[in-house]
């Protein structure tokens, strides 16, 4: 592997952890640290904590998978309050480039990279070599993604799956959905497929037992279910793969997912065997008209512990790549040197263009305008501010 000219910050940033670490050659990743988000005013605050720990050369690009649908400048965490420009981050920070992604959209793009040894399968029969992949994965929230293969490459699909809408099975999840109804108005899948969600689906299970409500949280509940310790705890956690098997099996029939399912998260890579002997794979192939479609897909769970780093690194390389064929550096340059004198709404321009370079720099204009929220003929007068015709 050859050293970077200069190493580059990656970042995961969840519900609950940010991971952090520096790569210094491809696929190599050093000075990891994992930082509780709770301890810190925001990403600027966590961010500056590690970087202070580091020595040597200073990182000049940095990719950044967070737990967040991530749509222009402005990034606004679903499931913790922290927010942030992406291009005033960039200059705060003194970087050259910074990407930002949806966390399981890095994720997704890791999975071509995984060996056998990263992955555990669970049923199902051989991939179809360049197929459709599909992910998804519980842990703050429910991230779905996919892979389309695209030419020698891939296209991540940057996706809000988790919050598609509910649907029972059986008895049992009638009962859950009954009583997740008294607390939300819309029961999505990330409801009941996420930390807060097997707690969810633990006292739905405990008030239709008839007994006493425990405040457990979601590790407890695991440990128990587990040590085979509580039997309410071990009818969640069986509820919850359960549950997991029709969300893994519509994201099958969804995508045509012949490349395989595969799922990662926080909670599932850490269950063990327990996995492959629970009710997932079963529902997974329980699909009326379409068991045997489903039965022939393959399932993985994701063992490789670097896996969202691998993802986020290779964006940010595909991204640099991009930039230096062309003459994208140059531009992006001449944006950010222009921006004292834009008008408010070719601020927005140049800000999407900035925040998503890999895209934008070969978007046609009224992409570009319905991505900024602006008109078609503010983008041309930026362009023409920048002495082009169009981006």
């Amino acid at each position: 592997m050859n050293p970077f000219a200069s190493p580059r910050l990656i970042a995961d940033i969840g519900g609950t952890y940010a991971r952090f670490a520096l790569e210094t050659a491809p696929g190599r990743f050093e000075q990891t640290a994992s930082l509780r988000c709770a301890e810190h005013a925001d990403f600027h605050a966590a961010v500056s904590v590690y970087l202070a720990t580091l020595s040597g050369t200073p990182p000049e690009h940095a990719a950044i998978a967070i737990a967040n649908p991530v749509e222009g400048d402005q990034v606004r965490m679903t499931n913790y309050p922290w927010q942030f420009s992406i291009e005033q981050m960039r200059e705060r920070l003194g970087l050259q480039t910074l990407v930002v992604v949806n966390d399981f959209t890095a994720l997704a793009m890791a999975l071509p990279r995984l060996a056998n040894g990263q992955r555990r399968q669970i049923g199902g029969g051989q991939v179809r070599e360049r197929s459709v992949i599909g992910l998804l994965g519980a842990g703050s929230g429910l991230g779905v993604s996919g892979l389309i293969p695209a030419g020698d490459g891939w296209i991540a699909l940057g996706t809000e799956g988790g919050h598609s809408s509910f649907a029972p099975r059986d008895e049992r999840e009638i009962a859950i959905l009954r009583h997740a109804l008294g607390e939300f108005d819309h029961v999505s899948f990330e409801r009941l497929l996420s930390g807060p969600g097997l707690e969810l689906i633990h006292r739905a299970l405990a008030q239709r037992a008839g007994l006493a409500p425990q405040a457990l949280a979601a590790p407890e509940i695991t440990r128990r279910a587990l040590a085979a310790s509580d039997a309410v705890c071990r009818e969640a956690l069986d509820a919850f793969c359960a549950i997991l098997g029709t969300a893994a099996a519509n994201l099958a029939v969804t995508l045509g997912a012949f490349g395989g399912i595969y799922i990662g998260g926080g909670i599932v890579p850490r269950l063990g065997d327990y996995f492959e002997r629970s009710p997932f794979r079963a529902r997974f192939e329980d699909k009326g008209r379409f068991s045997d479609y489903l039965r022939a897909i393959p399932t993985f769970v994701i063992t490789a512990e670097q896996a969202t780093f691998v993802g986020a690194s290779a964006i940010l390389a595909e991204q640099l790549r991009a930039l230096e064929a062309g003459d994208g550096a140059a531009i992006l340059g001449q944006i950010r040197r222009a921006l004292p004198n834009l008008s408010p709404a070719e601020r927005r321009v140049a800000d999407h263009v900035l925040a998503h370079p890999r895209s934008a720099l070969g978007d046609p204009i009224a992409t570009i305008a319905r991505a900024a929220d602006v008109s078609q003929p503010t983008v041309i007068r930026f362009c023409r501010s920048l002495g082009c015709e169009g981006l």
